[in-house]
């Protein structure tokens, strides 16, 4: 995909996660991208690899910091939350500028800015991990646990299965709204 188009879908993902009530900050936009791309599936075609907090791509984070120095996004800190991301005018006009990729995925997008924007960091982070393991490891929801607290022993077992069965909840649910 054009980076202008990842560009496009990624400042829709922020407007959409700031209407559902998120505070934006950069946990929440790699989760709920992650999200984007492997549950529903909008080829943003991001790296991400299992890191400190589950799910994290250092190429998202570059292209924030590009969309950052090109005045398409800013920054503004929000105690005690960090820092917390908007669109700018110029990011609002680049959205106006590409209707078709704005409107194709906004189904998508909207669908996960509803499911993880209220979350907190911990949950955000057991959710993508159950994701990204479940991606990965074709285990039985036990087993699938069992791994993602070997990986992350914060995690218990229980919260672990209890993340997979709400990331298999979220699955089926979007495959309804999809039919």
């Amino acid at each position: 995909m054009e980076d202008v188009k990842k560009q496009v879908i990624l400042l829709s993902l922020i407007e959409s996660m700031k209407n559902a009530g998120s505070w934006c900050g950069e946990t929440h936009i790699q989760k709920s991208l992650y999200f984007l791309q492997t549950m529903v599936k909008v080829p943003t075609d991001f790296d991400f690899i299992l890191y400190k907090h589950g799910p994290f791509s250092f190429e998202l984070r570059d292209s924030l910091g590009e969309m950052r120095g090109n005045l398409l996004i800013e920054v503004t800190n929000r105690f005690p939350y960090g820092p917390s991301y908007n669109s700018t005018a110029s990011g609002k006009a680049l959205i106006e500028r590409y209707p078709n990729t704005a409107s194709e995925y906004r189904k998508q997008i909207e669908y996960i800015a509803r499911i993880l924007s209220k979350l907190g960091v911990a949950e955000l982070e057991r959710m993508a991990t159950a994701l990204y393991i479940s991606e990965k490891e074709h285990a039985s929801n036990e087993e699938r646990a069992k791994m993602i607290n070997e990986i992350k022993p914060h995690i218990p077992v229980d919260m672990a299965e209890a993340a997979i069965h709400e990331v298999e909840r979220f699955a089926h649910e979007y495959q309804h709204m999809s039919a």
